[in-house]
C-alpha cells in the first residue's frame, strides 16, 4: 500500500461533503488501519493559542511543570485551525522536528511531528521549542480503505509536501498555492483527477 503520510490533500470540485469545500489537509499518518489529517486552511473564529491554553488551565495544574508555563504572545496569538469534525474539543500541535520528539510527539516525516500531549505545550514555552508549530482542533478520520475510495472517486487531489506552505503560507492561501505546486489553477482544475 502506498502511504499518503507527509502529504496534503485538496478538496476537489466535485467533493460532495460540503464541510471540506475547498479544503486543504495535511495527512499526519495513513496505513491499512485507516489515515487521519488535519484542516490546515481554516481558522476558527474568535479564538487563539492562548485561549486554548487558558481553557485547559494549565495555571491552576497541581503539576509545578504545568503552573509555571508562560506562552510568548506571538505564539499566545496565533490562530488555531479547524482540523476537522472528529474530536473537535481536542487540541493537535503540528510542528517542525530540530531534535528527538522524547515520545511525546508521532513523527510524520523527516520535518514534522504531531502531538496532543500537554508536553508539548512545556516545549512552546520553553527556548528549545520548535521553531514552527501550528495548533488545531479536531481531525479529520479515515476507516481502512475509506480514503482510498474517496480518491477513486476524485474526491481528494493529493500535493506533495512544503514546508512553506504547511507552515509560512497564509491560510486563506495555502489552496491556491497547493494548486502552483501542481502547475495548476483552480480553472483548469476540474480536469485533473485525485492523484497527482
Amino acid at each position: 500500500m502506498e502511504t499518503l503520510q507527509g502529504q496534503f490533500l485538496l478538496a476537489m470540485p466535485m467533493m460532495r461533503d460540503s464541510r471540506f469545500k475547498e479544503s486543504v489537509l495535511y495527512v499526519v499518518e495513513h496505513n491499512e488501519e485507516g489515515a487521519m489529517a488535519i484542516g490546515i486552511n481554516e481558522v476558527l473564529p474568535n479564538i487563539v493559542f492562548g485561549d486554548v491554553i487558558a481553557d485547559i488551565d494549565l495555571h491552576n495544574s497541581n503539576s509545578i511543570q504545568y503552573s509555571e508555563i508562560v506562552v510568548s504572545k506571538e505564539i499566545a496569538g496565533q490562530g488555531v485551525l479547524k482540523g476537522g469534525p472528529v474530536q473537535t474539543n481536542r487540541g493537535f500541535v503540528v510542528h517542525s522536528v530540530e531534535a528527538p520528539t522524547h515520545g511525546i510527539s508521532f513523527q510524520i516525516n523527516d520535518q514534522t511531528a504531531i502531538s496532543s500531549n500537554l508536553e508539548i505545550l512545556v516545549a512552546l514555552a520553553m527556548d528549545d521549542a520548535p521553531k514552527k508549530s501550528l495548533l488545531a482542533l479536531g481531525y479529520c478520520g479515515w476507516s481502512p480503505g475509506q480514503l482510498e475510495g474517496e480518491l477513486a472517486e476524485n474526491a481528494w487531489l493529493t500535493v506533495p509536501f512544503s514546508s512553506e506552505i504547511l507552515f509560512n503560507t497564509a491560510f486563506e492561501k495555502r489552496y491556491d498555492k497547493s494548486l502552483e505546486l501542481l502547475g495548476i489553477t483552480r480553472a483548469n482544475l476540474s480536469a485533473f483527477s485525485g492523484h497527482a
